[in-house]
């Protein structure tokens, strides 16, 4: 079974968000709660944390600019 990581919504105004820096590789096992990537808005830089542990998909790369609830991953248990 596989969970999507979306983009949370981070504040009221927040529509989009830029992929900083993934803190795991594509491939790697996590678990949930583990820090997984940085996502900077026009003000502050926020880390999101895994959803759920098992294998991480990568599908957003670094400076891609990615809208609230969108998947930028996936977690395969």
């Amino acid at each position: 079974m596989s969970e999507p990581i979306l983009v949370p919504r981070l504040g009221l105004t927040v529509e989009e968000v830029t992929i900083v820096e993934w803190q795991v590789s594509d491939g790697d096992v996590v678990t949930e709660g583990d820090v997984i990537v940085t996502v900077a808005t026009d003000k502050v830089e926020t880390e999101i944390t895994a959803p759920n542990s098992g294998k991480i998909t990568i599908e957003a790369k670094p400076d891609d600019v990615c809208e609230v609830g969108t998947a930028i991953g996936t977690i395969t248990e």
